[in-house]
């Protein structure tokens, strides 16, 4: 009875997975599978080809701004699903998670070294895969230049990291375990799947999200993340703002200098 009770447990909690992931994270691995197999198939090399991030969804200044505040509002609702699915009873789901701000400062060091770790080599690692021809020409900022192009742009980085942190660490991690799977398996698969959602940027892009993926599951099973997601969130915000915002502000002379164009 309890074998049957278990896989039963398991079954369901497959589902859920799939759906939170078709809502979501998933969603968009399947279309950048799908992007990059027609970038490949496309006359044009791969290294001559570009993806643009952030664009503007409105001629009109408000009418863009409205339409990017409800973006970013809408891609958050999966993040609302996930931690609605992980709440117990008598228990914060923030709390569970690490999402909360029981250790700002601790919580804030981390996430910055983290940052650091990973956006230096990332960088390098970017304009490698330009030099091989193995990425595209990444756009990270493409919003038209308004007073709140940049507010929202930091918004649009807050957003991609509680969505990615939350659902492919937080959420996937934990239901995962549920499910008995081994600490190596989740390790694969969380960081698998960053990388898939990434494709659409190449084929770098994808093995350096693999990569970063695998170095955020093992912080956040280490005694130092302490199963917090916090940190990670921190670290992505702080590297999609470097990437968003500095692309925005810096001159396109020292953007094409670091190959970044």
């Amino acid at each position: 009875m309890s074998t049957d009770v278990d896989r039963r447990t398991r079954r369901r909690l497959g589902v859920e997975i799939w759906i939170v992931l078709g809502l979501s994270l998933g969603r968009s691995a399947v279309y950048a599978i799908a992007n990059i197999l027609e970038r490949l198939s496309a006359d044009t090399a791969l290294k001559d080809q570009a993806a643009s991030i952030n664009t503007s969804l409105a001629e009109r200044p408000w009418v863009d701004l409205g339409y990017q505040l409800l973006s970013i509002g809408f891609t958050l609702v999966p993040v609302a699903l996930a931690l609605y699915l992980l709440s117990e009873p008598g228990r914060s789901v923030l709390k569970q998670i690490g999402l909360d701000r029981a250790r700002p400062l601790r919580d804030l060091g981390w996430g910055i070294a983290l940052a650091a770790a990973i956006g230096l080599p990332g960088l390098g690692f970017y304009a490698l895969g330009r030099a091989v021809g193995i990425t595209v020409q990444v756009q990270p900022a493409n919003l038209d230049a308004y007073w709140w192009t940049v507010p929202v742009l930091i918004l649009h980085a807050l957003k991609n990291a509680l969505l990615e942190e939350v659902i492919v660490v937080a959420y996937l991690m934990t239901r995962l375990e549920q499910m008995r799977w081994s600490v190596p398996a989740i390790i694969v698969a969380s960081s698998v799947l960053r990388g898939s959602y990434h494709l659409y940027q190449g084929i770098g892009p994808f093995f350096g999200n693999v990569v970063m993926g695998v170095v955020f599951c093992l912080f956040y099973l280490s005694r130092w993340g302490r199963r917090r997601t916090m940190p990670l969130v921190v670290a992505h915000t702080v590297l999609d703002i470097v990437s968003f915002v500095g692309w925005a502000l810096l001159p396109a002379s020292l953007l094409a200098a670091l190959g970044v164009m």
